[in-house]
Formats: C-alpha cells, structure tokens, sequence
C-alpha cells in the first residue's frame, strides 16, 4: 500500500475507534494497539508532509503555538437564556407558552457548568470553534479545540455542507482532580473550581498543555435552526448519528416533557443526582421542541422567549465576618465587600462576599466579627445572606458605613431613591479615572485591541493617562520606556487606537461611560439625533421624548453634558479624530420605513434573516419581537406561523411578502 493511502486508512480507523471510546463508551480496541496506529501515523505524517491535513488524529496530542487569539464576529449571535430560582415563576413561564402554542412539546436537558463554545464544520470537517465572548463575538480557539477527544473532527454519515454546532466544554471532576494534585505537588496555586480551569486552559498558547488537562464537551445546539430536522429534539438525534457528544435520552440527559409535572420530576431527579454525575451542572435548560413553535415565540433584545433555565438553589454555609473593605466603581459607586475567614462553598474557596449597599449591612443588623451565612448568587458570586446571632456577644460593636471614598478622601454623597453611596469626585477619584477608561477601551465600546484593564492601571499610576482622550496622546517613546514593552506590543498598541478612530457614534456614545446610557439606549440616542452636538443641545423634555429614554436618562444626560469636564473631554476626543456623528448613509430623514416598526417572520430567498433586519435598521426601520397595533409592517418568509399571521391580520397590520417588501423599498 502506497504511503497516502495508508495515511487515510490510519486517520479513518483512528477517527473511528476515537468515536467508540470517547464519545460511546465503547472501545473495540486496546490503548496498546491504538496508541500504535496513532504512533505509525505520526511516523508517515513527518516523513510525508504534502499529506497534511488539519484534522488528523494526530493533532489530539497538540503542540501548536498560538500568539494570539484572533477576534471572530459571530453568524448567529450567543445570547444567554432568562433563569430563575423560584418554581412559580418557572410554571408560570409554562403556562405562557403552553398558552401560546397549546401542542408545544417541551425538551428539558442539563445545564452544563463550562464553557460555551461554536464549532463550525464545512463537508463534515471542523474548520473553526470560537468562544461566547460577548455574545456577538469570540476568539478563535481552533487549535486547542482540536485537541479535545470528544469533539470529532472528521464527520460520519450524512451530514449538511455548512452548518454550526454548539455546546459546552467541561473538566470533568476527576482531571480536576488529578491536576490540581499535580500541582500541589510541584508548589503551584490550585485552580479554583472546574469551570474556571476550562475556560483558562482553552486560552493557553501551547495546545499540547490543553490536550493533556482531560477536557471534555456536550454539544446540544444546532444552526441554522432546522438544517438537521424540524425539532430541537431532531436535531439532537441526528447530531448524535453524525458522531457529536450529545445529550442522550438512555443517560436521562434530555427528555421530552408535555406537562408542568413532568418537567418538575426531571428538575427534581436531577437537583439529586447531579452529585453523582462526573462534571458539573447548575441547573436545568426547558426548550419548546418545534422550531416553528420557536419562530412563533421569538426572542427579547437579550434572550429566547422560547427557552430558559432552572437554576438549582446555591449551598449556604457559615463562615466569620472578619472585616470590611468598600470597592469603588468607575461611576463611583461604593460596594461594601465582607472579608471571610475562608471557607469552601460550591466548588471554591470563598474568601470574599458581597454586601452590596448601606441598607444591606443594616438589614442584616451586621455587627464586626460575626458569624454570617455566605451563599453564591447563581452559583457565582458569593453574597452575605444572614447572620449567626445566637452567637454574637456584647462586645462586638455594629458596622456603621464609610463616609468618605476610601481611595480619594471626598465626602460621599447618597441621591435620593438610590440604594448607593456615590464619591462625586469623578476626575481624580484614581478608581473611576482608570474604570471610565477601562470601560471605553472595552470589546463593546472602542475595542481598542494591545490594550487591557492592567495596561490601563499601569498608564493610571505612571501618569500618562488621566482621562480617555489621553490615550490618543500616548506615543512609542512614552509607552516603550515602561517596562515590559517591546516593539511589537507598543506598535499593536498604537494600531489599536488608531484603529478605533472608525467605532460608529453609537459605539463611542456608549464608550462615554454615561450614567444609564448603555449600549441600546446608546443606539437610540446616536440614531435620533445623528450627532452628538444635536444631543449636547437638547434639553430634558427633548430627551425624554425619545422612545424608551424616560425622565431619569434625560436628566442623567443633561447633567452629564452641563459638567464643563465633561465637555472638554468630548472636544479633546472630537480633535482626535473619534466618530461624533452617524456617516451620512447612517442619517437617514424620509424612506417607507422611517421610524417603521418590523417583525420579521419566516425564511426568505434573497436573504437571510439578519441581513434583512440590519437592512430594516439601515433604512430607518426598528425591528420588533411580537406583533401588535403599534407594529408597521410583518415581513412574512416561507414558514410563518399561523398565529401570527391570524394576530396581524386581526389588527389590520399589512402583511408584506420578500417580493412586496423589496418593491416597497425600491430593490
């Protein structure tokens, strides 16, 4: 046999047997006689290069080095699912549906405690995985994914050309385990808990550290929405037929449920026996099954209307209240941080818990040195729920809140109907100078890339900064005299800078750091007024006229834009050259869907969904979730649900075909 045939004789067979033993538990050879074949395919790969092919076997063992991990804007945005604690509030989000879509089927699945990841496949190969990141895009983490055994990389049976497949990478206890022994053993810090390790070590350089570490992942989620079948449950199935780790019913991973009771059995099973499942889980995941259903149901600006999660009740204990150190943000908000006599709760040690505002501590009658009951607020971030006040005794006096900032002195200042103390010393307060520039290099806002939080402080604390519009004076003699700087990094640095001279206004708006003005309200904003010399003149009844701005945005706005600080950091960022008003493509005074309210249903021809919304939004159009007698136009593709069409037509809202709708804005 010649040596390329040999080769894709070797990596089918091992791709097979890697399928058997990692992903059905069902291994038809032995360790011995597979590390030979894999051993014999190492061999022919070296001494035949021209045969490389990316998605060997062989680069399970890794040992690829990845400087950096390059950015990747998402085809389907990652948004996160609504939860909850409380069981009403889970049967009412039920009933809702179920009165909705009255033969809904429900799918109830585990939810895994790691890290999300996309992998996308092209003719059943594995070309990119990239992290959640902030929902619209993630880091290419390719390399090290590769490495992971349970992740195939070479595709069985029937599969689509192109599609994505989502899911969670774990570390299951026992590497957990066994890793943190390890480094016990050498001196090294312990990881804290699973999940944090994961994420860590998909972010190492070297791929063949990730693939000795034991990562595992359990892919559950199909796009596009029915490529594989017409169900979320279908789809799954099928998946699993392709060769993907997915949940299976034989392990009561996921299961179909009709009724209210059938799905608070499988919560109730699994709130007992995820103790003795091999990785962590912190709740359950409720879908509706159809994805017509899904369709009908849509989604809120941050989440799916047609799914959410159950999140099991987080593990109390008791631990001692040993001082209170106060946290400044960079809006100069005061957060009271209890410092613990460590304790372990819920896979970490917990040194440190929230105590979130003045009428917390005095709610909890907090006195110095007690006894307080510390839980993690969805498992988490650890926060003081109680107090041990059978064993307080006399001598312990009672917390009284800070009156000044801890870090500049000033006087702080409490607004009334705030829960917050607030240090008004916004320009020279250090904590809120190097936070409000943090928060403007951040991915959502400037996405200044070379530059993070610590390259900040450092900037902070050597005085070259003090404000954001300093950073567009730094130059390479300043920053490479710092140490730790070489060449290299300072130039990216630079490049970075330069480059966020091209964030939208919407964006840089945002950057801002405004009190309330996030990033929706700050699109709204940027798209009303078009610049930001119209907004800086409006005053607070102009502001509140805008749709979701409201009195307390307004008000928040005209205070902002009356600080003279605040202005001449605008002039000093307008000088340098940063976006303050919309390109004139963006500004957009008349066309049939100014100020048009759309819902968007179905499959189209021509394009896809996304593109047909980001068109709506570029013509002046808002797209809307559900329907109603405020609704413009419905935009209706192949697959529009019954219901919908019945409710527009109800409310005598047009109903407009892809033909009709690119008639109406003349394409």
């Amino acid at each position: 046999m010649n040596p390329e045939d040999r080769i894709k004789e070797l990596r089918v067979a091992l791709h097979k047997h890697n399928h058997s033993y990692y992903i059905m538990d069902a291994p038809t050879i032995s360790d011995y006689e597979f590390d030979a074949m894999l051993k014999e395919l190492e061999v022919l790969e070296g001494q035949f290069p021209e045969f490389h092919d990316p998605n060997s076997p062989t680069v399970r063992v890794g040992g690829g080095i990845t400087k950096s991990f390059a950015t990747v804007k998402h085809e389907y945005p990652m948004l996160s699912l609504g939860n909850t604690y409380n069981w009403d509030e889970l049967a009412d989000w039920i009933r809702r549906v179920q009165k909705a879509a009255p033969e809904n089927t429900f799918v109830c699945e585990l939810k895994y405690d790691g890290v999300a990841i996309g992998i996308r496949y092209e003719y059943g190969k594995l070309v990119q995985a990239v992290t959640r990141g902030d929902g619209t895009q993630g880091d290419d983490i390719t390399n090290n994914v590769r490495t992971i055994k349970s992740i195939p990389l070479q595709l069985n049976g029937e599969y689509p050309e192109r599609f994505e497949i989502r899911g969670e990478i774990v570390l299951p206890h026992a590497a957990f385990n066994a890793l943190n022994e390890q480094r016990a053993e050498q001196g090294l810090p312990l990881f804290a808990n699973p999940r944090n390790c994961a994420s860590g070590t998909l972010k190492l350089q070297d791929s063949s550290v990730v693939a000795e570490r034991g990562l595992d992942a359990y892919l559950y989620f199909v796009l596009p929405d029915g490529i594989l079948a017409a169900t979320h449950s279908g789809s799954i199935k099928a998946a699993g037929e392709m060769g993907f780790k997915v949940p299976r019913p034989e392990h009561k991973f996921i299961e179909a449920c009709q009724t209210i009771e059938e799905i608070q059995a499988f919560i109730e099973y699994w709130d007992i026996e995820r103790k003795n499942l091999p990785f962590d889980i912190d709740g359950i995941v409720i879908k509706v099954d159809s994805y017509h259903t899904q369709e009908e149901l849509g989604f809120t600006a941050k989440s799916p209307r047609w799914a959410t999660a159950f999140k099991f009740k987080a593990e109390k204990v008791e631990t001692q209240l040993n001082s209170i150190t106060y946290q400044v943000g960079r809006t100069g908000a005061i957060t009271p941080v209890a410092n613990l006599e460590p304790v372990w709760l819920g896979g970490t040690t917990v040194k440190r818990a929230s105590l979130h505002n003045q009428d917390q501590i005095e709610l909890l009658d907090l006195h110095e040195g007690d006894l307080v009951y510390v839980e993690k607020g969805g498992e988490i971030i650890p926060k003081v729920v109680g107090v041990n006040t059978a064993a307080r005794t006399s001598d312990q006096p009672r917390v009284e809140f800070i009156s000044e900032c801890p870090e500049c002195a000033t006087k702080l200042v409490r607004k009334e109907g705030e829960a917050q103390h607030y240090c008004p010393n916004e320009q020279q307060c250090p904590p809120q100078v190097a936070g409000r520039i943090q928060h403007f290099i951040s991915r959502k806002a400037m996405d200044i890339m070379g530059m993070g939080n610590e390259t900040v402080q450092l900037f902070v604390s050597e005085g070259l900064i003090a404000s954001p519009a300093d950073l567009y004076n730094l130059s390479y003699d300043k920053i490479i005299a710092l140490e730790g700087f070489k060449e290299k990094s300072v130039t990216n640095l630079l490049q970075g800078l330069e480059n966020s001279k091209q964030i939208p206004f919407d964006r840089v708006l945002f950057a801002l750091g405004i009190r309330h003005v996030g990033a929706t309200v700050a699109k709204k904003l940027a798209k009303h007024f078009g610049s930001i010399t119209a907004l800086m003149d409006a005053d607070e009844a102009t502001l509140s006229a805008v749709d979701d701005i409201g009195t307390v945005i307004a008000q928040q706005l005209v205070s902002y834009f009356n600080n003279p600080e605040n202005v001449r950091e605008i002039l000093r960022l307008v000088e340098a050259g940063i976006q303050f008003e919309l390109e004139q493509t963006e500004a957009i005074t008349e066309g049939p869907l100014l100020n048009a309210k759309i819902v968007v249903s179905g499959v189209f021809e021509t394009m896809s969904r996304n593109e047909l919304k980001a068109l709506i939004e570029k013509l002046g159009g808002t797209n809307v979730g559900s329907i109603s007698a405020k609704t413009t136009y419905v935009v209706a593709g192949e697959g529009m649900g019954p219901s919908k069409k019945e409710k527009a037509e109800k409310l005598g809202v047009p109903i407009l075909d892809e033909a009709a709708f690119l008639k109406l804005i003349g394409q």
